[in-house]
């Protein structure tokens, strides 16, 4: 039996012919809408089996605002962390097309470790809520307490069940050092803070598998850091000459980025001398000496599964409960030499 088509806001649109917001706000009871074309929207809406959201879920009110949330702890949106931007943007666009609005609210580090409710929670105005970066398991179980309407964006808690959208760190960073050992190089070092978040850790251990598999060394104790405990990037600390990797595989193109520069300041060159990999295929505010090879997931892709995630979610449409992977590409640029 064919699986039913999911009905979206967009549809009702197509078939009126009028704007995805139009029909999110004559369904959700905000202004901005006639009474003679509200009652069109609702009655085409049920004719097509739209489930109408509004009856209040996470939200303590009779009354949809027709808003998501997007909260961001403050450490991931400073100015040198500029991939975060760019994932809202594609995030608040995709919400726009199912009719949602987005309002951000940075996390501080003090209300973060208070486990402080956002105040687009305590104030009401949002439907639902997306944690895009990473807090902490305590943080997560004092705001379910109080609000459960809430997706994870980019991370996943390692021991609370809460849903959450995540890349498939692990396989891809997987594939990059498979292929990086495949161009004969055997000596490879690992840069990222393995536990600063999920992310990082996945990666590492994708990383950690591909070596495993080809029976070459890779000591946790190896790994450099790139960052602070509080998540702020760091000068990379080199190896000596004598422990130089022939290549370095990075948990993220910006810390790519600062290594080249680190080891050009050294007198290496990349990829003659020594190779260098990254990851997501963001680095607008950097340019590099040599087109770096990295890994792509499309965030239209992840942002695309976020939004029917929570969405479903607000309205009480089925959906797949826990976590969901969005994987990816290796896209091969110039940074790193076959032996």
């Amino acid at each position: 039996m064919a699986q039913k088509k999911k009905i979206r806001l967009s549809d009702i649109a197509e078939k009126l012919n009028i704007s995805t917001v139009t029909v999110s706000k004559a369904l959700s009871g905000k202004e901005g809408v006639g009474d003679e074309l509200r009652k069109q929207i609702k009655e085409i809406a049920q004719t097509m089996g739209y489930k109408i959201k509004g009856s209040g879920i996470g939200t303590n009110t009779a009354k949809s605002t027709g808003n998501i949330g997007i909260l961001i702890p403050s450490r991931f949106f400073s100015p040198n962390v500029s991939y975060y931007w760019h994932i809202f943007n594609e995030l608040a666009s995709e919400l726009l097309t199912h009719g949602y609005y987005s309002i951000m609210e940075l996390l501080s580090e003090e209300a973060e470790a208070a486990a402080t409710i956002p105040r687009i929670i305590s104030d009401k105005k949002v439907d639902g809520l997306i944690i895009l970066g990473q807090t902490n398991d305590r943080y997560l179980e004092e705001l379910n307490k109080a609000y459960n309407n809430f997706i994870l964006f980019d991370f996943y808690s390692t021991r609370l069940p809460f849903d959450s959208v995540s890349n498939d760190n692990y396989l891809c960073s997987y594939m990059m050092t498979d292929y990086v050992i495949s161009q004969g190089h055997k000596k490879i070092r690992f840069v990222g803070n393995f536990g600063a978040t999920t992310s990082i850790s996945d990666r590492f251990m994708g990383f950690q598998k591909a070596m495993l598999e080809n029976k070459l060394a890779c000591a946790p104790e190896e790994i450099i850091n790139d960052r602070n405990e509080h998540g702020t990037m760091i000068p990379i600390k080199l190896p000596s000459a004598k422990n130089m990797p022939t290549a370095f595989i990075c948990n993220c193109d910006e810390t790519a980025a600062n290594l080249i520069l680190a080891l050009e300041e050294k007198g290496y060159k990349v990829p003659d001398d020594i190779s260098v990999t990254g990851f997501d295929n963001y680095l607008p505010q950097k340019q590099t000496s040599v087109a770096l090879t990295t890994v792509y997931i499309k965030p239209e892709d992840s942002t695309r599964v976020a939004a029917g995630l929570i969405i479903n979610k607000i309205t009480g449409q089925p959906y797949t409960k826990g976590r969901h992977l969005v994987s990816g590409s290796l896209i091969i640029r110039n940074s790193v030499k076959k032996m």
